[in-house]
């Protein structure tokens, strides 16, 4: 595989300070961004799969705490977003055909893996979206010893009025070409510009969520809005198809803020449940992004992680 050195604005990204980037390519043509914090760590490489929205620079702080701990992070930004090709001319929606086009940026982000020789044995750490995207990879053979899960995208959360809306829309829409379209209720700006602080939805860490407003201030580059008509029904689709999968025979422990106001609770612990030996970790008081939240709940779950990691090695 090919990959040529990317640009990482390491300036509002407080990680580890080898962080290096690079360009790759799926298979079927569509350029994505990998990056790298670490890679002389001792104990094995956990493979990042970031959530809707985001970007490699927003995974430095946890890049940090990894480190710290002897882990090598290797992160992704998924086709739509960061500095990844987008689909569509307005690039502020976010916008998939198929959840299936996802496995494809697992299979680049892999090769890039093993081209650059990072440590083993490898582990997922997969947040929002990535922990479906990361779920459908692990019945798929992902190569790792373990896998964690943060706020996994396992059911969205949609008010129960408009859940029967959401459900015709997106059918009716993509079927008279309107699928590229802004889904309802969402913005084109990014969600951690457009809300203020106070009660947001992803973070109670007054720092982290200035760290996120600076990177995509400083980079509209990297700024992505709602989701398209496409995106949102077939994300509802594959979240409904993985739930009627049984659970991977693989070590998993899973974080969950209990102020969760994105994905669907219900579905995380459902999950959780019936998946022999995994663990379920509740983050008092803890929004969205339970990876970025107060500094004493990060320890808790890096902390965690590490010896979760460690007992699977």
């Amino acid at each position: 595989m090919s990959m040529t050195d990317a640009p990482f604005f390491a300036e509002n990204s407080p990680g580890p300070d080898d962080a290096q980037a690079w360009w790759v390519t799926t298979q079927d043509n569509v350029r994505l961004r990998v990056a790298c914090w670490g890679r002389a760590a001792e104990k094995g490489t956990v493979l990042l799969f970031p959530g809707r929205t985001e970007y490699v620079e927003k995974y430095g702080p946890a890049a940090t705490d990894l480190a710290e701990r002897g882990y090598c992070t290797f992160a992704i930004d998924w086709r739509g977003q960061g500095l990844a090709d987008r689909a569509l001319n307005d690039r502020r929606i976010g916008h998939v055909g198929s959840f299936e086009e996802y496995q494809h940026d697992v299979a680049a982000a892999v090769k890039a893996a093993r081209q650059l020789d990072l440590p083993k044995p490898w582990y997922l750490l997969a947040h929002s979206m990535g922990g479906c995207i990361g779920l459908r990879a692990v019945y798929e053979n992902l190569p790792v010893a373990a896998a964690a899960f943060s706020a996994p995208m396992w059911g969205i959360e949609i008010a129960p009025p408009l859940r029967p809306v959401a459900w015709v829309l997106t059918r009716l829409m993509p079927a008279i070409g309107q699928g590229g379209a802004l889904a309802p209720t969402t913005l084109p700006e990014p969600y951690v510009l457009a809300a203020p602080f106070e009660d947001n939805k992803l973070t109670t860490d007054a720092t982290m969520h200035s760290m996120m407003r600076q990177q995509v201030s400083d980079h509209p580059d990297l700024c992505l809005g709602g989701p398209s008509f496409s995106w949102l029904g077939k994300a509802i689709k594959e979240c409904n198809a993985l739930s009627g999968q049984p659970a991977p025979k693989l070590p998993c422990v899973a974080f969950l803020g209990s102020n969760e106001r994105i994905v669907n609770s219900n579905r995380v612990i459902a999950r959780i449940k019936g998946w022999s030996g995994a663990e379920l970790n509740i983050v008092q008081g803890g929004e969205h992004e339970v990876l970025m939240e107060q500094p004493q709940h990060r320890k808790m779950i890096f902390d965690k992680l590490a010896n979760h990691f460690a007992m699977a090695a």
